[in-house]
């Protein structure tokens, strides 16, 4: 047999693992710290003696290593008298409970997503114990230290004990509730993933990916939430484009110029797919917007009425100056007007410190035809963005302005 990849099956399973391993402990932070010795192990072995079933093999050694450490902690001996319960044949009857294992797993995603965390905490345990990303990949993510990532990670699994937040799925009226932040925590993933904050790449495309993945989750146990479906088909939409966003050498391709052959076809059918025509929220009218541009043949051709009225049914529904902002960029035919809107914005001190408003207002200004307000606009935009892929993009629209 060959040899396996520990990480390739670790990504794939560990959130199954995990959730198994917290319902039979009761306890979310051993039942990860036994998956991951379980993970070591699998590192020193399988390039020796590859397993049949990695996944398997994984969840019975991960086991074997929490009933060690509850059994180092008590001393009831009798407690493990009796067979270990299979997490995948439970037998619980729980009504509310969904399906199996990724019943599981659902229950896994709110628990890193609980409201007791801090949103960075949230992000750096989802993708930590969902997602099965290291310490290390989660903060190549974020450009934060490894250690930084490690602090979070523990702090956020004592934190969960410490509030004594139970492993299960929230009953269907709680779950509604907290919904909105799973989603947030998610959508939070995507977003770094498809522009990055800061550092020397404009794309995180493994990210963006994996945020995807996450998103999956809740979407196949909840076909009757919308918004749920809308974020899936939003990161689809939105991650199609990827591959025309850059050239050959990392530099930023504007929509204009994108060659869209480049985009990933399938990745449109499945996030056309996704969309929902009702009960829309800000994540399906976002998918819709992202549907308006992907089903357009240029960027002349887009139907920009259509785009500017869902940024302002989305501005209604969840009013954000990234959006009023938005809605300005799409507003093609009246920069006067758009301009208008960017003002207000500046005036209300809306976005301090953002980049995203002198760029919007420099391209205004370009259009209008005030060339030196548009460059020292597009300078500004530079200093104060931290992606340096982007700030070359402003620095040389700023240059070519003379």
């Amino acid at each position: 047999m060959g040899a396996v990849d520990v990480g390739a099956v670790w990504r794939v399973e560990s959130a199954r693992i995990v959730a198994a391993l917290t319902r039979f402990t009761g306890d979310f932070g051993p039942a990860e710290d036994a998956a991951q010795e379980a993970v070591a192990e699998a590192l020193v072995s399988w390039p020796f003696t590859p397993p049949a079933n990695p996944a398997g093999w994984l969840m019975a050694t991960a086991r074997r290593r929490a009933i060690d450490a509850i059994r180092r902690r008590s001393a009831l001996e009798d407690r493990y008298a009796l067979p270990a319960p299979d997490p995948a044949v439970d037998g619980e009857t729980d009504p509310d409970r969904i399906d199996g294992i990724e019943d599981d797993v659902l229950a896994l995603v709110f628990t890193s997503c609980h409201p007791v965390l801090s949103r960075e905490a949230r992000v750096a345990l989802t993708l930590r114990v969902v997602g099965g990303l290291s310490s290390e990949e989660v903060a190549r993510a974020f450009l934060v230290p490894v250690p930084t990532v490690r602090a979070r990670v523990t702090r956020a699994k004592k934190a969960i004990a410490a509030a004594g937040v139970p492993f299960e799925l929230p009953p269907a009226r709680e779950r509604r509730e907290r919904l909105g932040g799973v989603l947030s925590v998610l959508h939070a993933i995507f977003t770094e993933g498809s522009t990055a904050t800061s550092g020397d790449r404009l794309l995180r495309p493994d990210v963006g990916h994996e945020a995807i993945r996450l998103v999956r989750a809740p979407a196949a146990v909840q076909p009757d939430e919308p918004e749920v479906h809308g974020l899936l088909a939003l990161c689809e939409l939105t991650a199609a484009r990827l591959p025309a966003r850059t050239d050959p050498d990392g530099s930023p391709v504007l929509l204009e110029h994108q060659d869209r052959r480049l985009w990933d076809l399938p990745a449109i059918h499945r996030g056309l797919a996704a969309a929902s025509t009702r009960d829309l929220g800000p994540y399906g009218l976002q998918a819709a917007i992202a549907a308006t541009h992907v089903s357009a043949p240029s960027v002349e051709a887009t139907d920009w009425d259509r785009v500017v009225l869902l940024y302002q049914a989305l501005g209604r529904v969840a009013p954000s100056p990234v959006v009023d902002l938005n809605r300005a960029v799409a507003m093609a035919s009246g920069p006067e007007r758009a301009l208008v809107i960017v003002d207000e914005l500046i005036a209300s001190g809306a976005l301090p410190g953002s980049h995203l408003v002198p760029t919007v207002r420099g391209e205004l200004l370009a259009r209008l035809g005030r060339r030196p307000e548009a460059r020292a606009e597009l300078e500004l935009a530079a200093r104060l963005c931290a992606n340096q892929r982007e700030r070359s993009v402003l620095l040389r629209k700023a240059a070519a302005l003379g």
